[in-house]
């Protein structure tokens, strides 16, 4: 799945040009490397790490692949979250 779809499907991104614009801006890294190409595979269990809104630090592993942008405990389901931005916790 494309590395854009996967951040909108799973609700990381409030919208899908949000995301390939995030993603064109270097500002995320999947399994340490950085990204710039929106259309960059993602598969289970690769992690993402990228900045918040708010300057925090978010890293998830994927879990699954969404087949569609559905409710919000549906996206959560497809990602696991590696550290709590608000206080830098594994």
């Amino acid at each position: 799945m494309r590395l854009d779809r996967f951040l909108w499907f799973a609700r990381l991104s409030v919208s899908r040009s949000f995301a390939q614009r995030l993603v064109e801006r270097g500002h995320l890294r999947l399994d340490g490397r950085p990204v710039c190409k929106p259309a960059t595979l993602v598969r289970i269990g690769q992690v993402l790490t990228f900045a918040t809104h708010q300057g925090d630090i978010r890293v998830v592993r994927i879990e699954a692949l969404p087949l569609r942008r559905g409710p919000l405990p549906e996206a959560r389901d497809c990602y696991t979250d590696m550290i709590d931005g608000a206080t830098g916790q594994n």
